[in-house]
């Protein structure tokens, strides 16, 4: 990059912001759920495995990822990452059965998509020093903005030619933004800046990263654990809401707590952005326990999706910050593996406690918890005065 004409920056965060709102759509996988249930006569439990598969492929491919970002120019690579994302999305498809599809979609797709989102994020904090929570932030409420959009496209295309019309559709939308995005990264002269050439960052990873992983990981697991429920999590505490109304809310307010939540990264102490996240993320869920209505309902959903957005916004930028640009990528994409870790077990034990219970109310509860856990973890790392400074 050139560092004289901030503009080039500008470009580099709209082509990748441009690239991982369509890659976000892969967060949209539920409206395929009844059309492949129906077409391949398969089981809810079998047609989830889908995505299920792909948040695996995904969180290895931002754990990997960082060994191949400085090996091509940022429009290489993302150029490649593009056509990868298509041909999965085309296999999938032309596919005649659902393991062809959990190749196509599941694994190539979701690789594609862990290596764009982290790249993505990498290199605007990389290009825009001083203000890595503010791009971060950006990109990943883009990420957000696509699983928002998407569903209704998907929807069109499903009842037009079904869910192959979706896939080569969301196949040609990949291929064009690639292209673009591409094309700015080239113009900006972007590329990812391998370790050596960085400054070195302030902070021990022997406790720091174990430390963020679980803080990182309480923290998600609560948030996704109503995110996979959220329709029925309204139908079992206002009956009288429209459901879909539910993971619409949380979209739109995650959306915004990323872009909030990296600027405040940016500014405030990264102590305090983290554990204030965590703990409005408890106190929202136990308000949801305890109080029943639809305003209740409404706010508690809506501050559950500004925390959640907050905190996967918040986590990388406060990793650029506290282990400096030059160790990021590598430092995040281990963290990161807490997510994945979160989006597996999260839904389930939701699931398991609502069959146990009967309702909702117990679930919430330990989200709640696991809320409180992440605030307790924050607390410990930036125990010392000279990191909550920073």
């Amino acid at each position: 990059m050139r560092p004289e004409q901030p503009y080039l920056s500008l470009m580099v965060l709209i082509a990748t912001s441009l690239v991982c709102a369509v890659l976000g759509s892969i967060h949209a996988f539920s409206v395929f759920l009844e059309p492949l249930e129906i077409e391949f006569a398969a089981s809810r439990t079998v047609v989830s495995l889908t995505y299920s598969l792909a948040l695996v492929s995904l969180t290895c491919a931002v754990l990997i990822g960082p060994r191949f970002f400085a090996r091509w120019s940022a429009a290489s690579f993302i150029l490649f990452v593009c056509t990868l994302a298509a041909c999965g999305s085309l296999l999938a498809g032309m596919a005649g059965s659902l393991p062809v599809i959990w190749l196509g979609y599941s694994l190539i797709f979701g690789a594609a998509n862990g290596l764009g989102y982290g790249f993505g994020l990498q290199i605007v904090a990389q290009v825009n020093p001083g203000r890595e929570g503010m791009a971060m932030g950006i990109v990943t409420a883009a990420y957000a903005l696509g699983a928002v959009l998407s569903p209704a496209l998907f929807n069109l295309a499903i009842e037009t030619r079904g869910f192959a019309a979706a896939m080569l559709s969301l196949a040609g939308v990949l291929v064009g933004v690639g292209v673009l995005g591409a094309a700015l990264l080239h113009k900006a002269g972007a590329k990812f800046q391998a370790e050596k050439q960085m400054a070195a960052g302030r902070f021990s990873t022997a406790y720091g990263v174990p430390l963020l992983w679980l803080g990182y990981f309480a923290g998600v697991l609560a948030g996704l654990m109503v995110i996979g429920h959220a329709a029925g999590i309204a139908a079992s505490l206002s009956p009288g809401m429209k459901t879909w109304m539910a993971p619409v809310i949380i979209a739109a307010c995650n959306l915004l707590g990323s872009l909030i939540a990296g600027r405040l990264a940016d500014r405030l102490p990264l102590a305090g952005v983290l554990a204030a996240l965590a703990l409005l993320t408890t106190v929202a869920l136990a308000a949801l326990a305890v109080f029943a209505g639809v305003t209740v309902l409404v706010v508690g959903l809506a501050l559950v999706g500004f925390a959640y957005g907050g905190t996967i916004a918040a986590y990388p930028a406060a990793i650029a910050k506290l282990f400096g640009i030059e160790q990021s990528a590598r430092i995040y994409g281990r963290v990161f593996t807490a997510w994945g870790c979160a989006g597996l077990i999260g839904p389930w034990i939701a699931g398991f406690l609502f069959d146990w219970s009967g309702d909702y109310r117990f679930a919430l509860l330990t989200a709640a918890s696991m809320g409180l856990i992440s605030v307790l973890v924050v607390t410990v790392l930036f125990r010392r005065g000279r990191y909550s400074a920073m």
